[in-house]
């Protein structure tokens, strides 16, 4: 399976956080399994420790990548293919960075790791 981690399931996962699902902890954890991080997350991981809602022990530009590399997640660009999805998608949620993981998991294939009520209303498999 190809997994798509929504940001907060990746903080999760970097932190060990009892919020993770054992579902998705499990998926996580499945060497079988594909574990991709969006540079949408990425961007959002950004931009919410600039202003300064979300603290990070280090800059996100050193950050993110080594917590990619220890945990075995893949960098997942933002490509056309997955950006022209956004038109096709009905508006369940208004988040735009969550409205990209959508529009990439559909684009890819990819199964979202994802507690967001929302998301689940869109036809993408999720697994939480």
């Amino acid at each position: 399976m190809k997994l798509l981690l929504d940001t907060c399931t990746f903080l999760w996962i970097i932190s060990d956080d009892p919020a993770l699902s054992e579902e998705a902890r499990t998926a996580f954890s499945d060497p079988a399994n594909e574990v991709y991080l969006s540079s949408v997350s990425v961007w959002e991981i950004a931009v919410k420790h600039a202003l300064n809602r979300l603290p990070l022990p280090e800059a996100p530009d050193r950050f993110i990548p080594s917590q990619r590399t220890r945990h075995a997640i893949q960098p997942l660009p933002l490509e056309e293919e997955a950006v022209l999805q956004l038109s096709r998608l009905p508006e369940h949620h208004r988040d735009p960075f969550d409205r990209m993981l959508v529009c990439q998991a559909v684009a890819h294939g990819l199964v979202l790791l994802t507690p967001d009520e929302a998301i689940r209303q869109y036809p993408v498999r999720t697994v939480w």
